[in-house]
């Protein structure tokens, strides 16, 4: 009885210990699963590895999952050059990374390991061969011409330049004969365009953008270019401050300035009010911001409103009774 249980007890514990390697067998298996996998998460592919000189190859690198990740900023590796290199692309859980490369000289060339950046651990790509081939040229294919015949030299400008000066003078003097004509018989030839202010025209040329409707037709960085023009030639012109060519910052310390001078007859307010204006104008145009309708209107309210603000104020005499 004592020796079956002995066996029985054998038997049990060899059973654990099998038991055992497999559970082992298995975590070590798990382990390396992951570590497989960790380590090919990041692809690299080219679409093609053979090109002539000077054509184009795409590269790619791929991601597996969206996570925090840092592309390379590829340079020229010897003889392969970057052309461009695309934003990155997300597609079915992947991030896409995309490159046109090429070379100019013939040869076999390798595009070396990138390091990518994933949630601060480095990773490398693979290295991949490519291959440059020149253009054969079929010499015996090509077509053969006649001998032209002489082509005689074209004539340039030195040789009428005796003519053109004596043309210039029997214009002149036509010009001038016509001009004390026509002065003699007290005839108008240009009729000066009588100039009007400068807020007068700010005005008009508002309401000639408002009839362009150019935002209601989806041209919104026109409309704020030719907005924001408005105001600063007005300004420019009426009280003399490089506003066409100053930044948004610039033309702020130039108001200050002038309001701390009493140059201007307006407050800080206004500085800020005019500042914000040109700076939301910017986003739009140079940032792709696309306002809301009741912003435009907002906006070209503001407008007219601060040049009525930076308006001279005119002086009222007293009539002498």
């Amino acid at each position: 009885m004592k020796v079956m249980l002995k066996n029985c007890w054998d038997i049990l514990k060899e059973e654990a210990r099998n038991n055992m390697k497999k559970i082992i067998f298995s975590i070590v298996c798990l382990i390396g699963f992951l570590g497989f996998s960790q380590s090919n998460q990041v692809t690299t592919s080219i679409d093609t590895t053979n090109i002539r000189i000077g054509e184009r190859l795409l590269y790619k690198i791929s991601v597996d999952g969206v996570n925090e990740i840092v592309f390379p900023k590829l340079q020229n590796t010897g003889k392969v050059e970057v052309v461009e290199e695309y934003k990155t692309d997300t597609l079915k859980n992947k991030l896409i990374k995309l490159y046109h490369l090429t070379s100019f000289d013939s040869g076999q060339y390798y595009i070396p390991k990138q390091q990518v950046l994933i949630n601060n651990k480095i990773f490398y790509t693979d290295s991949l061969l490519i291959n440059v081939t020149t253009i054969a040229v079929d010499t015996t294919k090509q077509k053969m011409f006649t001998i032209k015949p002489i082509v005689e030299e074209p004539y340039i400008f030195d040789d009428f330049k005796p003519y053109f000066w004596w043309l210039l003078l029997l214009l002149a003097i036509i010009a001038i004969g016509v001009f004390y004509y026509l002065k003699k018989k007290n005839i108008v030839v240009f009729e000066r365009k009588p100039s009007i202010p400068p807020f007068d025209e700010a005005i008009q040329k508002l309401k000639l953008l408002d009839k362009k409707e150019l935002w209601q037709h989806r041209k919104t960085k026109e409309y704020y270019i030719e907005l924001t023009e408005i105001v600063r030639a007005y300004i420019e012109k009426e009280w003399h401050i490089p506003a066409l060519e100053s930044t948004t910052d610039e033309l702020h310390g130039f108001i200050l300035d002038f309001i701390e001078i009493k140059k201007l007859p307006t407050n800080k307010e206004t500085a800020i009010r005019l500042h914000k204006l040109l700076q939301e104008s910017d986003l739009v145009k140079f940032a792709k911001y696309t306002p809301m309708s009741s912003e435009i209107e907002m906006h070209r309210n503001e407008a007219e409103q601060l040049i009525t603000a930076l308006k001279p104020k005119t002086e009222k005499t007293d009539e002498v009774v």
